[in-house]
């Protein structure tokens, strides 16, 4: 029998992993802020809090004290410029998306044991130059791919392997989260009127052409039923983005000044 704790367990990427995991045969330890059902496999958790996270390790430990994966979906996103944002957002999204992944992976480590697996989910932005007003949500992507990555090279050492995800869009609450944070984004700033309103269709654009979660499901568990997965992988990636970064970076702020500064 081999234990998953999945974080994020109620949203899109989370819950489709869920159930494809027990499909698969995995026993799933689902994690969530708020939980859907009422059962001791799913444990209420707020991964930015010390206590909630030591409290959740107790709760597992009552199930099994050897957990063959982790699984980290939980996180947030924010749209807006770097000098208009709110001060607690900009805290808040750094707790979810960094501090949270970090607490679980140090309090839960006494569960796992050499051949176990971390995985995160970080995003197609997390190896690209952060774009206008997706600099925060790219910042903290980026942090957790960088740390995933020193996790990696340490926890190797202990026989754990830890590897990311990095998905392009895909059609989940968050998604349409996006949508929202950008429309208000476009409502609210005094700086870039212009520039947002040309982001907005850029954005619209690109987020077309997303998949769906049981893609990512499919893709996990491919990921946890290697032996020796590789440290990171890719899906869904956005040929624009790809082709933006190959240029030289002057190029690039020239191109995006030049887009997102056209007036009708």
């Amino acid at each position: 029998m081999k234990y998953v704790i999945v974080t994020g367990a109620s949203g899109g990427m989370g819950k489709a992993s869920c159930k494809f995991l027990k499909e698969k045969g995995y026993e799933v330890i689902s994690l969530d802020k708020e939980i859907e059902e009422d059962s001791p496999l799913n444990i209420k958790c707020d991964i930015t809090s010390n206590d909630s996270v030591i409290n959740a390790l107790n709760k597992i430990k009552e199930i099994t004290d050897d957990v063959y994966a982790i699984i980290h979906f939980a996180g947030i996103y924010y749209l807006d410029s770097l000098v208009e944002i709110d001060d607690e957002k900009y805290e808040r999204i750094f707790k979810i998306n960094v501090i949270g992944p970090f607490l679980i992976n140090k309090y839960f480590l006494p569960l796992l044991h050499s051949g176990s697996k971390i995985l995160l989910t970080t995003s197609e932005l997390a190896t690209y130059d952060p774009l206008p007003f997706t600099g925060l949500y790219g910042i903290t992507k980026t942090t957790l791919d960088k740390y995933s990555y020193s996790l990696a090279m340490e926890l190797q050492l202990l026989g754990i392997r830890v590897s990311v995800l990095r998905p392009g869009a895909v059609k989940t609450d968050m998604l349409k989260a996006s949508t929202d944070e950008l429309d208000d984004f476009c409502d609210k700033t005094k700086l870039y009127n212009i520039s947002a309103n040309n982001f907005k269709k850029v954005v619209n654009n690109v987020e077309a052409k997303y998949i769906t979660p049981d893609k990512i499901a499919r893709k996990v568990v491919k990921i946890l039923n290697k032996k020796n997965p590789k440290f990171s992988y890719q899906i869904n990636r956005n040929k624009l983005l790809i082709l933006l970064n190959i240029l030289p970076k002057r190029w690039r702020f020239k191109i995006i000044k030049k887009i997102l500064n056209k007036k009708k």
